[in-house]
């Protein structure tokens, strides 16, 4: 029955931890995303403003272009006598230098029937000369008296553009239209080389420009019936199928912006569902609109990281608490247990002088037992000191042997250079011994940054950053032990890929490293024909280095706890076992494996595999 309560306990104790937990962390998501939110929103109404601004002055520097032509006396002789051919080449050369001079993609003169008398475009097969637009609806507009704007898809080229239409007017009476098409292609240019996502739609929520190909020409909503026969009857889209944009919206912003979701069309380069932020702004002075869209991912991505970081703290606080309250219990427990020993001792003394007067003729007797009470007193005292004395050596002991594991191959090295510096000094080699000193100051600093690792390491901390380029840090390694190498006659033999990069810390790599090479060379004593074969390739995204000895390979039971701490297949005195522990634990923090197994040939080999680095190469 206890044993179900204390489960029962345990069980209601972790739902409530983790109520807290997902509540922080909740809080965190949604915090983070509308900050997020925010600060899109008022990214994007700055774009509104940049895209508006460009659009509008791209369109006010044609606006009077279309009244100018009115000014011209050929362009009004010409509506007045059409069938003149010499002032007809006239007024095309002049609209053809003229659409060379402003840019625009074509400027053209109609009659009041609709027929255009003149071209810019005069000289070329696809002229619009002799074609009849009355159907146009810029034309309409233009002929009873008000200034057209337009968007449309030309009937000749099928090119889309944006038409600006004029009466053209003799004493009141509109004689003619002039007509000036722009193109706004480049716009859309621009606009995608900035790898923006923008668009705008006309009147019928139709698309008539965007960044994206797929995008153009699509509908923001459902068209009706009606709205494709006028279609039919303006070709204003030329008759271009008209698909809807699979857009729909996930949650209402703000009055102009809403969270949406776009479906890509099939064979559309990353078709999928996408969150976009979606801000929509009227265009001043036309009934078009402009929309700019952002990605959603960054912001659910910092979101999902800000939630994920608020439920680690709350609970790293939360274990805090709870490992305060258990040392709370247990001081308290601790005074209890010392309040009820005074208390007996207490009591004790009390019994022992009610009956000292009854027990007179056994002082003697009496005197021994105290005696005895206080030499046990005493030991127990004694035994105390040295249990807490040998609980401080202890972990003193692990630390010392960890350090000691780790320099000592450094420190080898430095005794080596150090000796042969004093020799070279004796001969006059200063270059040779400056070298040497360099090449100790450099080993000093790395001890440094091995003790730094360590520290790391114990605390269980993050993996550090860096990238280590493979080939460097194995010099560095094999120069640490070169002495061994020489001293034992043991051949190394190297087959690497050139300029492997690993995200790796160069340091603890080398660490990794220099234990692998001294469990080879420990395996290898007294060997002959020692050898290490040292193979590095890259697989993917992954970096690969074997290393392979011809020694007595390992034992069943070897290869199970291999790399368990304190493990060790050497004799007493020899090694702690914990190189390969310590190994595999910075590899699995750098996001690697390392693993062990007997080679088909003989010996052991050890395959350790790290992320290859994807960014700029490392130089050292």
């Amino acid at each position: 029955m206890s044993k179900r309560r204390s489960l029962s306990g345990s069980i209601l104790y972790l739902a409530l931890i983790s109520f807290i937990v997902t509540g922080f962390a909740f809080w965190a998501f949604k915090a983070s995303l509308s900050s997020s939110l925010a600060e899109l929103e008022n990214g994007a109404n700055q774009r509104l403003d940049l895209y508006a601004a460009t659009l509008d002055s791209e369109m006010e520097r044609f606006a009077r272009l279309p009244g100018v032509l009115g000014l011209s006396p050929a362009v009004v002789g010409l509506l007045h006598t059409p069938r003149d051919p010499e002032l007809q080449r006239q007024v095309n050369r002049y609209l053809e230098h003229l659409t060379e001079r402003t840019g625009a993609t074509a400027i053209y003169i109609m009659n009041n029937q609709g027929q255009v008398l003149a071209t810019s475009n005069w000289q070329q097969p696809d002229s619009f000369l002799g074609e009849n637009d009355a159907f146009r609806p810029y034309f309409k507009e233009a002929i009873i008296g008000k200034s057209s704007h337009f968007f449309g898809i030309g009937t000749t080229r099928n090119e889309p553009g944006y038409y600006l239409s004029q009466a053209l007017d003799d004493d009141g009476n509109a004689i003619g239209v002039a007509v000036v098409k722009i193109s706004l292609a480049h716009l859309e240019h621009t606009w995608s080389q900035n790898k923006a996502l923008v668009w705008v739609a006309d009147a019928n929520r139709v698309v008539i420009l965007a960044s994206r190909p797929e995008w153009k020409f699509a509908t923001l909503g459902s068209l009706s019936s009606a709205d494709l026969r006028k279609f039919d009857e303006t070709r204003q889209y030329n008759r271009f199928k008209l698909k809807p944009l699979k857009i729909d919206e996930l949650h209402r912003q703000s009055s102009d912006a809403r969270e949406v979701r776009w479906q890509a069309p099939p064979g559309v380069a990353d078709s999928a569902l996408h969150r976009y932020l979606e801000q929509t702004r009227p265009l001043a002075g036309s009934n078009w609109q402009l929309s700019v869209l952002i990605s959603l991912a960054p912001a659910y991505s910092l979101a999902y990281s800000r939630a994920g970081l608020a439920a680690v703290l709350t609970i790293l606080i939360l274990t805090g608490l709870v490992l305060l309250n258990e040392r709370r219990r247990r001081l308290r427990d601790k005074l209890a247990a010392r309040e009820a020993l005074h208390r007996a001792y207490l009591q004790l003394e009390q019994k022992v002088e009610e009956r000292t007067s009854d027990l007179l003729a056994a002082n003697c007797q009496l005197k021994e037992e105290v005696a005895e009470r206080t030499r046990a007193e005493a030991h127990l005292r004694q035994t105390q000191a040295e249990l807490i004395q040998a609980g401080k050596m202890a972990v003193v002991g692990q630390l010392s042997a960890q350090i000691a594991h780790e320099l000592n191959q450094p420190l080898a090295a430095l005794s080596t250079l150090s000796a042969n510096t004093v020799k070279y000094l004796a001969r006059g080699n200063l270059a040779t011994a400056s070298g040497n000193l360099e090449t100790i100051g450099q080993l000093v600093e790395r001890m440094g940054r091995i003790t730094g690792a360590l520290r790391s390491f114990a605390h269980k901390s993050q993996t550090s950053s860096g990238q280590s380029a493979l080939t460097h840090t194995l010099d560095n390694a094999l120069f640490l032990v070169d002495q061994r190498l020489r001293h034992g006659a043991i051949e190394v033999r190297r087959e690497e890929a050139p300029g492997l990069l690993a995200d790796c810390d160069p340091n603890r790599l080398e660490q990794v490293l220099v234990n692998l090479l001294t469990n080879a060379l420990d395996a290898l004593q007294d060997q002959p024909g020692a050898l290490i074969v040292i193979r590095s390739r890259q697989d993917g995204n992954r970096v690969e280095l074997t290393l392979h000895d011809n020694g007595h390979g390992f034992s069943a039971k070897s290869l199970q706890h291999l790399f368990e701490p304190f493990y060790t297949t050497k004799p007493a005195g020899v090694g702690l076992g914990l190189g390969l522990a310590l190994s595999a634990s910075i590899v699995a923090e750098a996001g690697g494996t390392l693993t062990a197994a007997n080679h088909p040939h003989g010996g052991a080999i050890f395959t350790l595999t790290l992320p290859a680095h994807s960014g700029e190469p490392v130089h050292v």
